[in-house]
């Protein structure tokens, strides 16, 4: 790919990568997040030459962010532009990037909504409102913001009597489709007949995009004193599941992944709490209380 930055500069090396077919055979919502990501790192190192980049300087690269996901994601792209450089420029030098420190994310990630949050928001907003929408149908189809922003009654068919949700998960290209649960369908009965998107901006007939959406969004949880978020949802509506008994492959397909890696997290927390009840439930609690139980024993002499 011809480049009128200076060869061997970061710019550069981003611009042959951008060109390639392995940029070019991402999904379009990849492509989006990923230009962006790497408009950053062109903005702010640009100008150096890729080759003489070091440890430290990926990790001072990965300090000007906020937020361990966003330092790591620096450390991801420069790791995957020097994999780049290497297997398609003739690159013979080392990664720096492969031995940059991560930073310690929290375990669980996304806060998951609890019971608690849910009733919170929909006695907030009540029905009717966009809002609420939002939340259902993100809790019961567990579909991503990009997702949300596109669905609409093209997705909705009747089968056997049950009507059903069926789309394809932007991020993954993964087909999911589901029955609507009475709680969706109430709320879906207030949307426009005429109108196709489900949620559009107010006053319009207008998508949202996916970033002030999610601006949106949480707007809407500061409204309800909830610490949530649309991704949230999605995990919320999987442990739901999980609690209830469902399977990986099941959690799986709400989730819409192509394997049960990440539905296993959720089984196997579900599971925990079953096995402690279970065990639990096997304890002679009387006995227990006995043995626990100091009432009749004799009070402690002073020292002389």
């Amino acid at each position: 790919m011809r480049s009128r930055a200076d060869h061997g500069t970061i710019t550069w090396l981003i611009e042959q990568y951008l060109g390639s077919l392995r940029f070019k055979n991402l999904s379009d919502s990849r492509k989006r997040t990923i230009r962006l990501e790497l408009d950053w790192l062109r903005g702010v190192a640009g100008k150096y030459q890729y080759a003489s980049l070091q440890v430290r300087h990926v990790e001072a690269l990965m300090g000007k962010k906020t937020g361990p996901v966003a330092a790591n994601t620096v450390k991801k792209n420069l790791s995957m532009l020097f994999n780049f450089a290497a297997q398609k420029m003739g690159y013979a030098g080392s990664n720096p990037a492969r031995h940059a420190d991560r930073r310690t994310i929290n375990p669980d990630g996304y806060h998951t909504w609890t019971d608690d949050e849910v009733d919170r928001f929909l006695d907030t907003h009540g029905p009717g409102t966009k809002a609420r929408l939002v939340l259902l149908l993100a809790l019961n189809t567990g579909m991503a913001r990009q997702d949300l922003t596109r669905a609409g009654r093209q997705l909705v068919s009747r089968t056997d009597g049950v009507d059903r949700i069926a789309y394809r998960r932007g991020k993954t290209s993964v087909a999911a489709d589901m029955p609507i649960l009475p709680e969706l369908a109430e709320e879906l009965r207030h949307v426009a007949a005429d109108r196709m998107l489900f949620i559009t901006h107010d006053g319009r007939d207008k998508p949202y995009t996916p970033a002030g959406f999610g601006n949106w969004f949480r707007d809407r949880c500061t409204e309800a004193n909830v610490p949530g978020s649309l991704h949230g949802l999605r995990k919320a509506g999987a442990t739901r599941l999980a609690n209830a008994g469902a399977s990986e492959w099941e959690i799986a397909s709400y989730l819409a992944h192509t394997d049960t890696k990440e539905a296993a997290t959720y089984t196997k927390k579900a599971n925990r709490g079953r096995l402690s009840d279970s065990g639990f439930a096997k304890v002679n609690v009387t006995n227990l209380k006995d043995r626990l139980d100091n009432s009749n024993s004799k009070p402690l002499k002073g020292k002389n």
